[in-house]
């Protein structure tokens, strides 16, 4: 057994389907079928029940697969420890980020990530909470920016900014002619909110509750591009994260922005990566490049976008 046979296992019990595991691992699906069998003659055992539509972990084929992945984590810390020896401001770095926030985020903090490390590859990869958390665990990502709180023990988080909430409506909406508002002006209406899965929805939620409002049902955007274009075509309101509303992010015509006269709602943004990581100490310089965000950039009293003459057909009347 090589740690090339324990990939294949790992990526078989990741997936539940040699198709995808054999993609993954770049091999074709005989190859991976071939090694996995070759790995439960070695051990004696099942690790697999093959099934016509899906495959399932037998008992210790879960636990073989953990312990597995988590040689491989050992693995790229090895790695890890040599590449920091030499020089981590010249090796790689692949960080992850929640889509709320990297398209964002990144305009602000690549440049000036790009003059203080003028010799790192930074690989970004953009997944939701739930699967950089998993690529965390496995050794995949070096680091991930995601939302506070993260419940999980193996982790170290480095704080890094707090991110306001501002309203958006749309210009004919009455609050449209406000300047400001506070949580109580939500009580009783409904708001436009992602789909499941996102921690932007979470947070949104959270909010709703507090101060009386509501999902609109029937309705879950894919995106914060979506819930803006709503917006825009007098769908409904809802809560935007502040850096989605700042340059180079264009303005979109018919959506007023209105910021909170009292603490208005945010969230906690934090940089994560395994306690055990050998490359902890250059990612801390790391997290530091990326918490000196401007000031402005998160204030939350944004400009409100400039009217339109013509604004979208109604579709549905906003509470």
């Amino acid at each position: 057994m090589n740690l090339r046979d324990l990939r294949y296992l790992v990526a078989l019990a990741e997936h539940r389907h040699f198709g995808r595991a054999a993609e993954a691992c770049f091999v074709s699906q005989p190859t991976l079928s071939t090694q996995i069998r070759k790995i439960e003659d070695e051990l004696g055992v099942t690790l697999f029940e093959r099934t016509p539509r899906r495959v399932l972990l037998t008992p210790v084929g879960v636990e073989i697969a953990r312990r597995a992945s988590e040689v491989l984590n050992e693995v790229e810390q090895i790695r890890a420890i040599a590449r920091g020896t030499r020089d981590p401001e010249s090796g790689t770095v692949r960080l992850g980020i929640f889509p709320t926030l990297g398209p964002y985020l990144l305009p602000h903090v690549v440049p000036p990530l790009r003059e203080r490390f003028p010799r790192l590859e930074l690989l970004l990869t953009e997944e939701k909470t739930e699967t950089l958390l998993r690529l965390l665990r496995e050794g995949r990502l070096d680091a991930a920016i995601m939302a506070l709180p993260l419940h999980d023990d193996s982790l170290h988080t480095q704080f890094l900014f707090e991110e306001p909430f501002v309203l958006a409506v749309p210009g004919s909406h009455p609050l449209a002619q406000r300047r400001r508002v506070s949580g109580r002006d939500l009580a009783e209406r409904d708001l436009l909110l992602l789909e499941e899965g996102h921690c932007l929805r979470d947070q949104a939620l959270a909010v709703c509750h507090a101060n009386g409002a509501a999902e609109r049902s029937g309705f879950r955007a894919t995106s914060l591009e979506t819930l803006r274009q709503m917006v825009a075509a007098n769908v409904g309101i809802t809560l935007l994260p502040v850096l989605a509303v700042r340059p180079p992010v264009a303005c979109a015509a018919n959506v007023h922005l209105l910021g909170f006269s009292d603490a208005p709602p945010h969230r906690r943004i934090a940089m994560a990566w395994r306690r055990s990581s050998a490359m902890a100490g250059f990612l801390r310089r790391l997290a530091d490049v990326i918490r000196a965000l401007p000031p402005p950039l998160l204030d939350p009293r944004p400009e409100a976008c400039p009217p339109t003459d013509t604004a979208p057909v109604a579709r549905a009347t906003p509470r």
